[in-house]
């Protein structure tokens, strides 16, 4: 199969569509082919000819969420304020509020490991190459840019996870600000 086929592709966009609505609506992990299938309309062998498995699905169908998860936490500028939300922060926030179910089911407890550490190895990699590009915080000279990278990319999921899986999660802002605070002390 040609991926490049637009057969191929009409194929995985319909995919991708259909797994993320079955996601918003319940645990990845209860996720399965033929429901995917049956959503995209299309027969469940065409769902194996383009994935292994759901995770692998679900994993590819929200890189572009974690595209914009990385490229935010990258681009907050060093000398906003510590008692001021930076703009990429405050519009990774909302996007995570938009997508809230979503983000609830693929963060949570029975979420998708795949995704949560694709989102981890992406987010380092984004800042880990702004620290080398000058865009890292003072303080931190005598800690490698990628171990710095790592710590952050795990903290902002970690506090990510948390907070949009809470039964009453804190407004957006308010989270996004207390983790400027702990990001730059």
């Amino acid at each position: 199969m040609n991926p490049d086929d637009p057969r191929a592709v009409r194929s995985r966009t319909r995919l991708r569509a259909a797994v993320l609505e079955l996601a918003t609506a319940k645990d990845p992990a209860a996720i399965t082919m033929s429901e995917v299938a049956k959503r995209a309309g299309v027969n469940r062998t065409t769902v194996y000819q383009h994935f292994p498995d759901v995770n692998a699905l679900v994993t590819d169908a929200m890189e572009e969420a974690v595209a914009q998860v990385a490229g935010a936490a990258a681009l907050c500028p060093l000398d906003a304020p510590r008692d001021e939300v930076p703009q990429p922060l405050e519009t990774l926030f909302r996007h995570v509020t938009d997508s809230a179910a979503l983000y609830r089911h693929m963060l949570g407890p029975q979420g998708s490991a795949r995704f949560a550490a694709r989102m981890r190895e992406r987010l380092t990699a984004e800042l880990a190459a702004s620290f080398r590009a000058g865009r890292r915080p003072p303080g931190f000279d005598d800690v490698p840019p990628e171990t710095h990278a790592a710590y952050l990319a795990g903290a902002l999921i970690g506090v990510l996870a948390t907070w949009i899986t809470d039964e009453v999660p804190a407004p957006a802002e308010e989270t996004a600000l207390a983790f400027w605070r702990l990001f730059r002390p």
